[in-house]
């Protein structure tokens, strides 16, 4: 089975998970035996201000953060009669993301295209571009920015 991973992140504008969900739409219609993996990434909050937090209690903030940035993406996907895994992750985005996707032996993660490149992504790349380099040569995990 070809596991198509859909990244959702706070740096993810709207339109760019319009596009990477209507890829996944697209692959998922074009190929056999095709599961969609939705994936938010919840940033961690500092040391300080985790302090005010027991742990739980923080997980559960992030969780529901996370079920709530996944539901626009899967209802999407569900209108469009595409079924779909939702996972809520910690940590730091690009490592986050990469690391999730070799755990699950994702065949290729769907990254949408930004439309405005800000000055961090003419210095430091795009999110599809850090995966990537993440990725390296020897990952069997494409990136696609549609």
């Amino acid at each position: 089975m070809k596991k198509i991973l859909v990244p959702i992140c706070i740096h993810s504008s709207p339109s760019a998970i319009r596009s990477a969900a209507e890829e996944a739409i697209a692959i998922y219609r074009s190929e056999d035996s095709v599961q969609i993996h939705l994936l938010s990434v919840q940033v961690p909050l500092s040391r300080h201000v985790a302090d005010f937090f027991d742990g739980g209690e923080l997980r559960s903030i992030h969780i529901e953060s996370g079920k709530a940035e996944l539901a626009p993406v899967k209802a999407l996907l569900a209108g469009a009669g595409v079924p779909c895994l939702t996972h809520v992750e910690i940590g730091r985005t690009a490592e986050t993301i990469v690391q999730f996707a070799t755990d699950i032996r994702c065949d290729r993660i769907v990254v949408g295209q930004t439309t405005q490149r800000g000055w961090a992504e003419r210095i430091c790349g795009t999110l599809a571009d850090e995966i990537r380099h993440l990725l390296g040569t020897a990952g069997r995990c494409r990136v696609v920015v549609p």
